[in-house]
C-alpha cells in the first residue's frame, strides 16, 4: 500500500493555482503577524529585516513550485 499526497492527483494548472494560493495565504499571515509585532516600536528595524527575509523565502518557495509545473502554451 503506497501513501500518496493529495497534490499528486492535481492537474498542472491546479498545482500552479495551489502554489499561488499558498503564497498569498502565507503573505497574508505574515502581514497579520507583523502588524501585531509593530506595536513594539523599539524593534522596528528588526521587524523590517524579518519581513524582508520572510517575503524572500515565500517568493523562492513559490517560484520553485511554479517552475516544477510550467504553464503550457
Amino acid at each position: 500500500m503506497s501513501i500518496t499526497s493529495p497534490i499528486e492527483h492535481l492537474t498542472r494548472e491546479e498545482r500552479r493555482a495551489a502554489a499561488a494560493d499558498r503564497f498569498l495565504s502565507s503573505l497574508e499571515l505574515l502581514v497579520q503577524r507583523h502588524r501585531a509585532l509593530a506595536l513594539h516600536s523599539e524593534h522596528v528595524d528588526l521587524h523590517v529585516e524579518l519581513i524582508a527575509a520572510e517575503v524572500a523565502h515565500e517568493l523562492s518557495v513559490t517560484r520553485s513550485a511554479l517552475q516544477r509545473y510550467p504553464q503550457l502554451p
